[in-house]
């Protein structure tokens, strides 16, 4: 073994000489060299892969932006629906703005049609990211503000509105929460009915169901009805005081609604992300899932007639 040994080893250095030293040496370079293109390589193949999704995330984007732009649907005009069910009902199963006209409007207005959760749903206030100024006056809320463009935009519908589309039968409210930890609940009432201008857009709902809690008639506990309920109030702005608070409920809280003295549930708050201090609770809220002091990431309340059946088509 140890001749083995010592011929390998004379073998090894008789190949040194022939080789010699500086041959040796650029060989050692040119492998160094070599190795360092590849490096060169591997960061330039990555910088290509960061660019590439950058590009595809950009891509994402437009192409999301380009959606939002088409959320108006238009129909041609053909015939008139009376609300998003009717939509449903004959094969329009894509979200997007509608025009509608409910039996009694004078006129067509553009309404937002979910047509998930069984499809049918007609749109009358979402909340979303902000956007939108929800501290506003009686006209306002009355005609109708918002984006009626972007699918995620934020709204009001208008009492007039929302009082000719509940009168024309049974309607059921849902109305769907999210908050900032992507958690989704809802609430659900039955017989929910806006009344007209000259009932101040007075509202009342029937029996609630659902995962959210019930801030809407205070049922989470009879002895707050007589300031939590807010079935049988009228609409109120800070320029149309009608709640029952010895103050200006949609003063203090920043946003139209059917206040009590003041409220559970506060939809059209100020746009608060989670947690909140202020002076009064006027974030978005609803009381029986986060509490007073804690402002919704997102809102939608929508309508649907309570005998809605869903056709085939």
């Amino acid at each position: 073994m140890k001749i083995l040994i010592m011929v390998d080893f004379v073998l090894a250095a008789s190949l040194m000489d022939v080789i010699g030293s500086s041959d040796l040496q650029k060989c050692f370079q040119e492998q160094i060299r070599l190795q360092g293109q590849v490096r060169l390589l591997e960061h330039r193949v990555k910088q290509q892969q960061l660019k590439i999704t950058q590009l595809l995330e950009k891509k994402l984007i437009q192409y999301s932006d380009r959606e939002d732009e088409n959320s108006v649907i238009d129909l041609g005009g053909k015939r008139q629906y009376s609300d998003c069910a009717e939509l449903y009902n004959e094969g329009h199963k894509k979200n997007g703005f509608y025009k509608i006209k409910p039996i009694q409007s004078p006129r067509e207005f553009f309404a937002f049609c979910d047509m998930t959760e069984g499809g049918g749903w007609t749109v009358f206030q979402r909340r979303s990211d902000g956007s939108q100024n929800f501290d506003r006056l009686w006209a306002d809320y009355e005609e109708g503000f918002g984006n009626f463009v972007l699918k995620n935009g934020e709204f009001w519908l208008g009492n007039k509105n929302l009082h000719y589309l509940t009168n024309q039968g049974n309607y059921t409210l849902r109305i769907d929460l999210t908050d900032f930890e992507g958690e989704r609940r809802f609430a659900q009432y039955a017989r929910f009915r806006v009344a007209g201008e000259e009932h101040s857009y007075e509202m009342n709902c029937g029996e609630y169901s659902g995962t959210a809690g019930d801030s809407l008639t205070g049922g989470f506990h009879p002895e707050v009805k007589w300031w939590a309920d807010h079935r049988g109030m009228k609409f109120s702005t800070r320029d149309r005081d009608n709640d029952n608070y010895e103050g200006n409920c949609a003063e203090e809280e920043k946003a139209g609604w059917w206040f009590n003295r003041c409220h559970s549930a506060n939809l059209n708050g100020l746009y608060y992300r989670g947690p909140y201090t202020a002076k009064t609770d006027n974030g978005i809220v609803w009381y029986t899932w986060h509490g007073w002091w804690y402002s919704l990431k997102s809102v939608v309340m929508k309508v649907r007639p309570a005998d809605f059946e869903c056709n085939i088509v």
